[in-house]
């Protein structure tokens, strides 16, 4: 009996961790947020996602192999959200470091995308492989050293994202200042964005 009682808590304990539910034009993304990890990140994507901020927006931005800039290894990823300026009118939230949460950019991997630290919103980032630069740290990608803030993991519909990933990209439709050619030709849809298992 107590080991079953132990798996009952387990799976309990699982059920209750809040999941979102990507709903795409290429299918369901769903992603499992580490609210004891990472909270601030947790509850602005939440809060988003029921105020229906990412409805009808996209995923507009696939980073390869080959559209990586030169002399950098490729950081493998999709980027989608409310749009790739974020919502104007939403507050930016305060940076959960990687040295802190303890989490890391591995395949699956959700984090927020930004420009300085603090200025998180609407838009985020779904690993396809391992990046640990993306991580905070004096090794990191970004030379502010702060990293990415992830918040959580693809439980189901890894097989969407990579779908995603391989959509065909240019520099057609991406920002005047943008000078690599990662921005998809045809974003794909966020049709909804739904949480589960949320207090």
């Amino acid at each position: 009996m107590p080991a079953l009682v132990t798996l009952l808590s387990a799976t309990a304990l699982t059920l209750a961790l809040p999941q979102a539910v990507i709903e795409t034009s290429h299918g369901a993304i769903v992603v499992e947020l580490d609210e004891a990890a990472a909270p601030l990140s947790v509850a602005n994507f939440i809060a988003h996602a029921q105020a229906g901020h990412f409805d009808d927006g996209s995923f507009y931005r696939s980073v390869r192999d080959d559209n990586e800039r030169e002399g950098v290894a490729p950081m493998n990823l999709i980027q989608g959200g409310h749009s790739f300026d974020g919502l104007a009118e939403a507050e930016g939230i305060a940076h959960e470091s990687t040295l802190d949460t303890g989490l890391s950019h591995t395949r699956g991997a959700i984090s927020m995308a930004r420009d300085a630290p603090g200025t998180a919103t609407t838009e985020f980032f779904i690993m396809v492989a391992d990046y640990p630069g993306l991580d905070a740290g004096p090794d990191g990608r970004n030379p502010d050293e702060a990293g990415y803030a992830v918040f959580g993991e693809v439980i189901e519909g890894m097989d969407v994202v990579e779908r995603i990933w391989m959509s065909p990209t240019s520099l057609d439709r991406a920002p005047d200042d943008f000078p690599y050619p990662q921005f998809m030709t045809d974003p794909v849809v966020i049709e909804t964005v739904r949480i589960r298992n949320a207090d």
